[in-house]
């Protein structure tokens, strides 16, 4: 196993967030091989893998039952690792290689008006404070208008550096999944946020710490993490009275106002940082939807009139 992850972390490049989700879920399959009477990989048998799917579906005294998303995850990772397990000569065949991961539904991406985003980004400053909330207020309306603005994650965002970004060009040098570096455009309002808050807000902060590269800071000087990023979303939404606005909403936002203004899927695909226009493409759908209920509503003849 642990082979198997220094491969995916060297080779493949795979995101630490990925592997760590990934050792979670083997050391699961490991303990459940060991349960089984299994004492070395080669031993693993079609049953015991089947086992193992059925066994995170209904969940037990120690898991809950997952998902079919969570589950279909943690057998890719158990796949890979007998795939890699063949190749290194470990064992003489892949159990692994028939059991299907289960095909989790398919959920429309959420996305929030464009109303909605102005409300959201005009709560991010917060009412006013000491010079401390004021900076912290500039840092959250330059956080969440980069979020909207270039549709990053917000993983990717907090991972910024003051120079990875063009302010005077517009665009932002983005390190992605594994490992994968885009370019993406920084629009004039994210361009005018990001500005004010390096010029009258990150020097503040900064004095804190010990300095760094980081462009997102924390009160403390140092790098703003991820559940500090979503924290201040979770802020700015409960101020602007919006509920269910998740992380992704922005990015899902961002992608679908896109859609909806007529630019090209490939376009938005090379933006977001997919891998597959497929994934892209789910963002149709909910422009084909809202296009099918303008339809519906407006065109004289797109339903038949009952006639009493």
């Amino acid at each position: 196993m642990r082979g198997y992850l220094g491969h995916l972390a060297v080779e493949r490049g795979l995101a630490a967030n990925t592997l760590s989700s990934y050792r979670r879920d083997l050391r699961r399959y490991t303990e459940a091989l060991a349960a089984r009477g299994r004492a070395a990989i080669g031993e693993a048998t079609e049953d015991d893998v089947r086992a193992f799917l059925a066994g995170l579906r209904e969940g037990d005294a120690d898991h809950p039952p997952l998902a079919a998303g969570s589950a279909a995850r943690a057998v890719v990772a158990v796949r890979g690792l007998h795939r890699f397990a063949l190749r290194e000569g470990l064992a003489d065949g892949d159990p692994a290689r028939d059991v299907r991961p289960p095909a989790p539904p398919r959920r429309l991406p959420k996305a929030i008006s464009l109303d909605d985003v102005e409300r959201l980004l005009g709560a991010a400053q917060g009412p006013a404070g000491d010079a401390g909330d004021a900076a912290r207020g500039l840092r959250d309306r330059a956080l969440l208008e980069l979020l909207y603005g270039s549709g990053v994650r917000i993983s990717e965002a907090v991972g910024l550096d003051v120079d990875d970004l063009d302010l005077a060009e517009g665009f932002a040098r983005i390190r992605g999944k594994g490992g994968k570096t885009r370019v993406v455009p920084v629009g004039d309002y994210a361009r005018r946020a990001v500005d004010a808050y390096l010029v009258r807000a990150r020097p503040e902060l900064a004095r804190a710490g010990r300095g760094g590269p980081a462009l997102f800071l924390n009160a403390r000087g140092g790098r703003l993490s991820r559940q500090g990023a979503w924290m201040v979303l979770r802020a700015a939404a409960e101020r602007a009275g919006l509920s269910d606005v998740s992380p992704h909403t922005l990015r899902h936002s961002f992608a679908t106002h896109l859609l909806d203004g007529g630019a090209d899927v490939r376009v938005v695909q090379e933006l977001l940082g997919h891998a597959s226009v497929t994934t892209t493409q789910v963002y149709t759908l909910v422009t084909v939807r809202l296009l099918r209920e303008v339809y519906a509503t407006s065109h004289p003849r797109a339903r038949t009139r009952r006639v009493r």
